[in-house]
């Protein structure tokens, strides 16, 4: 199983400030773990929403916003993506990231072929497994 984790965005990681060499240490080491058990598949940080763009899509139109998304309740300062044997394997992980200060993380299961059942035909399916090696090649 796949999960995304998120990391919430906050005033520092929106002005652009960079973590301290502390959190950054602390950080490092526990992607090492991450990486020498095998479930970080990977990781980064994002800069913030001002450097950002969304795009609305309204039928056949496209509109461009440029960041910051200072109206977003919820941003996101960057990711992991992790491969774990169950949900209650990726909360222990996450339980052991170097976070405080009453910080959420979020974690969030990521769609695998099989979840989409007959939806996904076998030339879906073969499309998609080709887009992926493609992808992984890049």
């Amino acid at each position: 199983m796949r999960f995304m984790v998120l990391v919430p965005g906050n005033t520092e990681s929106e002005a652009g400030e960079m973590p301290s060499t502390e959190i950054l240490g602390a950080m490092t080491k526990y992607n090492e773990e991450l990486v020498k058990s095998g479930v970080l598949l990977a990781g980064e940080g994002l800069h913030p929403t001002s450097k950002g763009a969304k795009v609305r899509f309204d039928g056949s139109e496209r509109t461009v916003i440029d960041g910051p998304f200072t109206e977003a309740k919820e941003l996101v300062a960057g990711y992991w993506i992790w491969q774990c044997g169950s949900r209650e394997e990726a909360i222990e992980w996450l339980k052991r990231a170097p976070f405080g200060g009453g910080v959420e993380v979020e974690l969030r299961q990521i769609f695998e072929a099989d979840d989409f059942g007959e939806h996904l035909t076998p030339e879906l399916r073969e499309a998609n497994e080709r887009l992926r090696e493609q992808s992984a090649s890049n």
